[in-house]
């Protein structure tokens, strides 16, 4: 049997995914798995196949985040062979997954970031600081909202820009009534509100399609800009940094100023402080030393 046809068995029994959720099946399949992998015979899958599977993506340039949303799929196409006896083996068994690496987060300088907020329009600079400033992932920045400035200082993160339906939706690792409300730096609120006074809102909302109002806005305009302005060299972007550097920015400026990670992890939505750790560890400063001191001035009272 080949694999295009047993993921397409498999797929038929996940009959409690949301729409969404299918939609988003439907676009790895399509974009990611299929055509890797659509024509090879079930029972040749070993861990050499899904290293190669693995490898092909970085080669391709796909994101980590895609990477492991691929990865999650053919490892629970697999487990259910496996479990069906096509295996004697589990094909995953000392497979590597998509791990993120500490050293492909390029953070800019204060300095660098100064300059590249401002490289692109309106659009680009309001998105730039709502990852910096409030750690937006690319989605949420997309579905700003003015009304959703709660405090002088804080923003309510209440959804975001599903980027396979293009309709707003629930945030990541939420269910749909649940909420984030995140700092609101005061040079981050006078962008939203400068860019409210100049361009106007849709129901509060700043970012709509630039073609069609009555439409959510398109994240690859933004990916657009930053390919523009990486191209022209005009402004120092330090090599390797990616539009989510905006996003390292904010976890590394908080946690190098001893804010507490357990408040980090909550700002940026991850599943659990666990992941914060993970990825931003090496970001962190080291506290034994410190550590060392205060305890000191105790013993030595």
């Amino acid at each position: 049997m080949r694999f295009e046809d047993y993921a397409a068995e498999w797929k038929d029994g996940q009959r409690g995914l949301a729409a969404s959720s299918v939609r988003h099946l439907d676009s790895l399949l399509k974009h990611h798995l299929l055509p890797a992998l659509e024509s090879r015979r079930m029972n040749t899958f070993d861990h050499k196949v899904v290293d190669w599977f693995i490898r092909t993506m970085e080669r391709n340039g796909t994101g980590l985040a895609t990477q492991a949303n691929a990865f999650d799929k053919l490892k629970a196409i697999l487990l259910d062979a496996h479990r069906l006896g096509i295996y004697d083996e589990s094909p995953l068994e000392g497979v590597r997954p998509p791990q993120y690496d500490p050293r492909r987060a390029v953070i800019p300088s204060p300095a660098q970031l100064r300059e590249i907020r401002v490289a692109g329009d309106d659009v680009f600079k309001l998105v730039a600081d709502l990852m910096t400033g409030c750690g937006m992932r690319n989605g949420e920045a997309a579905a700003v909202n003015l009304n959703n400035i709660v405090a002088d200082d804080v923003y309510r993160i209440t959804e975001q820009v599903n980027q396979t339906t293009r309709e707003y939706s629930r945030l990541k690792h939420r269910k749909a009534s649940e909420y984030r409300d995140v700092p609101l730096p005061a040079r981050v609120r006078h962008t939203i509100e400068q860019y409210a006074d100049t361009h106007g809102t849709t129901d509060g909302y700043l970012l709509r399609h630039p073609a069609d109002p009555s439409r959510t806005f398109p994240y690859y305009a933004i990916h657009n800009q930053w390919r523009r302005i990486k191209n022209t060299g005009e402004v120092e972007i330090p090599k390797g940094m990616v539009i989510y550097g905006f996003r390292h920015f904010f976890a590394s400026n908080c946690l190098t100023d001893n804010i507490p990670i357990t408040d980090v992890a909550e700002w940026m939505g991850h599943r659990s402080v666990g992941i914060t750790f993970k990825v931003y560890r090496h970001l962190m400063p080291g506290s034994i030393g410190r550590a060392a001191k205060v305890l000191n001035v105790d013993l030595a009272s």
